[in-house]
């Protein structure tokens, strides 16, 4: 065997024994990469080479044999040595990069270059290795063959860490709708419990109503009967008390039955707007409007909805009556119509510059049995909510001394609505 097979075999033994030595583990890029150029340089004796990606024109040097700094590299190809490799999809070899200006401009400083594609196993070039000596010089068929190998396992690696990384994006992106789903399931799942929950309580409630209905009206009938006789003023009082109580425990137990039953809409489409204006004249008439105003501003014409009018008005005149109590004689209580574009809701908000309310008290009012009203049975926004929780649609309460306290109903912005 003469000398040069024998040097022949000692080179392909150090760039197999080179190859063999790197490992790739994913996320592991760019340091694997930084061993294929310094593999390149050493075993074909060159100054520096780049190991670059490139896309839409230009080229980002993701390793380099010679340090370059920290700051990102990126070169726009048109022009250059690598654009021509890019172009051709070929090696291409440059003895004297000053007597071939036609094929590209090298780096400052550089007479040769080297430059081998990265193509991966669907045949698409993502990039380059590219070598460059300062001085001219030759190229064999060997060199070019081992600048290939290890362009091969660079387009491998890089192709493997997209993948990587894609997968990643996935596992989150599947994390994130797993999280989504679980927890709209959990939703449903304690939507579904409430429901049955409140049906059940519902049953219960209408059977024992309906026990203490009967009695009740027994007692009513013999009250309204001792109307009839001739009483002192003091049996007289005595008796409208009973009455008064009596009638009190007859509303409470209509408004028990409306919490615990389900709630069963009659979905039609209604103008907000149109809705709270022709009820103006009702509402100024209630007893608790008296000596106040109530003031509509609607900020749009109109704000359809699709809802159950009987029960939108049961919800708006109890919130308005509520603020009348609160609001002083000569007061304003103040009803506004809007659109939320950011939060994608339509808003009715209703005012009152009444007191404000504590915050320990703030936090129970929409539960049930809870008032602050000596006669109150509790249950009036309790059923607001519940029937605005079947609309889909929310109920805030806010309170405090500078801007008084307001009570904002707000239903989702219908698609058809936005922009």
């Amino acid at each position: 065997m003469s000398s040069f097979d024998s040097q022949e075999i000692q080179h392909y033994q150090r760039v197999l024994e080179y190859i063999s030595a790197l490992s790739y583990r994913s996320g592991e890029l760019t340091s694997y990469l930084q061993e294929i150029t310094l593999g390149v340089s050493s075993l074909l004796h060159l100054d520096w080479s780049v190991v670059t990606l490139c896309k839409d024109g230009y080229e980002r040097v993701l390793a380099s044999s010679v340090d370059l700094g920290e700051e990102d590299h990126v070169y726009e190809v048109h022009g250059t040595l690598t654009g021509t490799v890019i172009e051709r999809g070929c090696p291409l070899v440059v003895e004297d990069t000053d007597q071939h200006p036609e094929l590209g401009e090298a780096p400052e400083g550089y007479r040769s270059y080297l430059g081998v594609p990265l193509r991966t196993a669907q045949n698409l070039v993502i990039g380059t290795i590219c070598s460059f000596h300062q001085t001219p010089r030759q190229f064999s068929q060997r060199e070019v063959k081992v600048s290939e190998l290890f362009a091969e396992r660079a387009a491998t690696a890089i192709d493997n860490y997209f993948l990587y990384k894609q997968q990643l994006e996935f596992n989150e992106r599947l994390e994130a709708e797993v999280a989504i789903r679980t927890e709209e399931l959990r939703e449903a799942q304690a939507k579904l419990m409430e429901q049955e929950r409140l049906a059940a309580i519902g049953e219960f409630a209408a059977i024992i109503v309906h026990e203490i209905r009967n009695p009740l009206t027994t007692v009513k009938m013999g009250l309204n009967a001792f109307k009839k006789l001739e009483l002192t003023p003091a049996y007289h009082e005595r008796l409208g008390l009973a009455l008064g109580e009596s009638q009190r425990l007859e509303n409470l137990l209509s408004e028990i039955l409306l919490y615990a039953k389900p709630q069963t809409l009659k979905l039609v489409q209604l103008d907000l707007v149109a809705l709270l204006r022709g009820m103006l004249p009702t509402l100024r008439e209630m007893p608790e409007a008296e000596d106040r105003s109530i003031d509509l501003i609607a900020e749009v014409p109109n704000l359809f909805q699709v809802a159950d009018i009987d029960k939108l008005k049961q919800v708006l005149i109890n919130i308005i009556r509520n603020a009348c109590e609160a609001t002083e004689p000569n007061g304003t209580v103040t009803c506004w119509l809007k659109v939320d574009p950011i939060a994608h809701t339509q808003q009715i908000q209703v005012h009152n510059p009444g007191p404000p309310i504590p915050p320990e008290v703030l936090a129970k009012l929409t539960q049930p049995f809870f008032s602050t009203k000596s006669g109150g049975t509790g249950l009036g926004l309790a059923i607001s909510k519940r029937i605005l929780d079947a609309h889909g649609a929310t109920l805030t309460i806010t309170s405090n001394t500078e801007q008084g306290t307001w009570v904002t109903i707000q239903f989702p912005l219908p698609t058809s609505t936005l922009v």
